[in-house]
């Protein structure tokens, strides 16, 4: 198993954030140091300076990226037996305070908890693989130990 878990859309938006940046975005900074290169000196040009630095951070970023797709295991939605696994859906309860919360599992670069997509490398999601509906399991918090109750699973 890989240490990067990515689902089928995830993958596909993280492919296609490498190919803006390795189309567009290189072209404009490209341009951007072309244009700085003409205004003369380059030891006191601050435009052009900050456009090489922009392109290496640039560089950096896809290279971080293609690796990720590269070692990345695209996990699809499979029935688990009713188990938590990478891309289910699943309702917890705060056994503390009694809180109804669903997560999808997801890759960590997909994760969104504004819009429900848990990292499966977070410790409640760790905690919570493998579970069925009406187990309950205890996560290490920062601020101590909190009891959950699987509502379901999907």
């Amino acid at each position: 198993m890989s240490d990067f878990q990515l689902t089928p859309e995830g993958y596909e938006a993280l492919k296609t954030e490498v190919e803006e940046l390795e189309g567009p975005a290189r072209r404009e900074i490209a341009e951007r140091i072309k244009t700085a290169r003409e205004w003369g000196d380059l030891k006191e040009n601050s435009e052009y300076h900050d456009a090489k630095n922009e392109q290496a951070m640039l560089e950096r970023r896809i290279a971080v990226l293609t690796e990720r797709l590269r070692n990345a295991e695209v996990v699809r939605e499979t029935d688990a037996g009713g188990a938590v696994s990478v891309g289910s859906t699943v309702e917890l309860r705060d056994e503390g305070s009694g809180r109804n919360s669903t997560y999808r599992l997801v890759g960590a670069t997909e994760a969104d908890l504004a819009e429900g997509r848990l990292s499966v490398e977070s410790p409640l999601a760790q905690a919570a693989l493998g579970r069925r509906a009406g187990d309950t399991f205890v996560v290490r918090a920062p601020r101590g130990e909190r009891r959950y109750a699987v509502v379901a699973v999907s």
